[in-house]
């Protein structure tokens, strides 16, 4: 990316889509419009009105370092500040997992659960994309955000108050190996499920960026899931819920584990590519 002055808007979308090509980036075109959008405060849209608007050296002078982040494979959210998740923007972090689309499965799921009031526990919340969410739908509900990271709850607090959402949102610090003391109505969880194996094998945009602890669960995958289904007596009300999101083999050992802890109706739902997503189950009345 030198001579300056040759530069126009096309001309840096074709190189930096090129650029990110070599480096294994998936859907590079994607990336290099919103990275360019982004600094340029324009939307993708402006982008493609802008083709020949050539570029001053100060906006180059802020392009280059961000490509060459995304080029290291650190990923667009990070290097944004922000993503999307049920059409509502958050803030993200290194504190925090990215929030993925496949995860809006499991708010549907809650809201099908939910009754018109009620209280919300979401076990490790991260950026608070999955609790927050709910509450927006859920305008009667009280929402619990739980995680062992103080980093991570400063990231869902700021999402918090940028939706307004603070008022009925309230985060607590802990460890999921002792969960509050005190039941809900509906408690939810996308917790760590990768095992030490699978973990090596990931995308590095997740394996050398992303929170470990918000990924690693053992040598199975299913640490989690065990310490979940050893509390449930004590944070599900009679009648309430548990729904946890699962990676795509782990479908029948958590079924199994919930099954073992006394939970009834418990079924899974798949995501819309078909795998399986969310296993749920009900505490007896």
């Amino acid at each position: 990316m030198s001579d300056v002055d040759a530069w126009t808007l096309l001309k840096l979308l074709r190189w930096t889509t090129s650029f990110f090509q070599d480096k294994g980036i998936d859907n590079p075109r994607l990336d290099a419009e919103l990275l360019i959008a982004h600094v340029l405060k324009l939307d993708r849209v402006g982008v493609y009105l802008n083709y020949d608007r050539p570029l001053t050296p100060e906006e180059l002078s802020l392009i280059r370092p961000l490509v060459k982040r995304r080029g290291q494979r650190e990923p667009l959210q990070y290097i944004l500040g922000n993503t999307e998740f049920w059409s509502l923007e958050f803030k993200v972090s290194p504190a925090v997992l990215i929030p993925r689309a496949d995860t809006e499965v499991l708010v549907e799921e809650a809201l099908k659960k939910a009754d018109d009031v009620g209280e919300l526990l979401d076990i490790g919340t991260g950026s608070g994309a999955i609790a927050l969410s709910f509450a927006y739908e859920k305008v009667r509900w009280q929402v619990t955000g739980f995680d062992i990271s103080a980093a991570a709850l400063a990231v869902a607090r700021g999402n918090a108050d940028n939706h307004t959402l603070e008022s009925r949102c309230r985060f607590l610090l802990g460890d999921l190996a002792q969960l509050p003391e005190r039941s809900f109505d509906l408690v939810v969880s996308n917790p760590p499920y990768i095992s030490s194996s699978e973990y090596e094998a990931l995308m590095p945009e997740v394996r050398n960026h992303e929170p470990s602890q918000a990924l690693l669960a053992g040598a199975d995958g299913l640490d989690c899931y065990r310490l979940l289904a050893a509390q449930v007596d004590k944070i599900l009300k009679p009648g309430g819920w548990l729904l946890c999101e699962i990676g795509c083999s782990q479908e029948q050992p958590v079924f199994d584990l919930l099954q073992k802890a006394g939970l009834n109706e418990i079924y899974c739902r798949q995501d819309y590519a078909g795998n399986p997503r969310v296993v749920g189950g009900r505490r007896r009345f």
